[in-house]
């Protein structure tokens, strides 16, 4: 098994059936729990299927130093992607004044998604500095999306997952920075924040085709 067409790929070729209870709706009430079968991962990339429900969310989250490439294998999800604003002089993020003797890690940045996808659709890519290297995946109905990342997430490396929070442009303010009033929704702040405690994410056994390595 390998990546080449990852174009065509569909869930039949992971041993995947939208019949399956990763995909069933939650009962009502309850957060619905998204299931990661992991397939493959060595030092320089990692292979894995993220299985939703409908209303599955993967909240906003970073892929730091890393290249991903997402397929969607089946269903119909809606993606919101980030990347970070850029000083013009230093090449570093944007970071936003404090308010009111508050002090944080808030950090402007750029939408480069915000869109629905039925597959079958193209694999997107995302770079550790475009791309949408900041995204959030919505379940409108069951599907599953295949991720090869390269690097993989390695905290002792830095490369830690790292959960964010949006507000809207018009709460924070920085210097020097001037958006146009039209401009407005494609922009936002994000706010680093913890793993959200109501998001269950649950391995389970990978009983696809095997990875051979040569």
């Amino acid at each position: 098994m390998f990546f080449a067409n990852a174009d065509t790929m569909t869930e039949i070729d992971v041993g995947l059936r939208p019949d399956m209870p990763f995909f069933k709706a939650s009962t009502a009430g309850k957060f619905p729990r998204i299931t990661y079968q992991h397939i493959y991962e060595c030092d320089k990339f990692s292979i894995g299927i993220f299985c939703l429900p409908p209303n599955g969310v993967i909240p906003l989250h970073n892929h730091p130093e890393m290249t991903v490439f997402s397929k969607l294998l089946f269903g119909t999800m809606h993606i919101k992607s980030y990347d970070w604003v850029k000083d013009g002089s230093t090449g570093t993020p944007l970071l936003a004044d404090p308010l009111d003797g508050q002090s944080g890690c808030v950090r402007l940045a750029k939408v480069k998604v915000d869109s629905e996808f039925t597959a079958p659709c193209n694999t997107s890519i995302l770079y550790p500095a475009d791309g949408g290297n900041m995204h959030c995946f919505t379940a409108r109905t069951s599907c599953a999306v295949l991720d090869v990342l390269g690097p993989p997430y390695c905290d002792p490396e830095g490369r830690h997952c790292q959960y964010y929070l949006e507000s809207p442009l018009a709460k924070y303010t920085v210097n020097n920075v001037v958006i146009a009033e039209e401009e407005n929704d494609g922009y936002a702040w994000l706010e680093e924040r913890e793993r959200p405690e109501d998001v269950t994410v649950v391995g389970a056994l990978y009983t696809g085709p095997k990875i051979i390595e040569k």
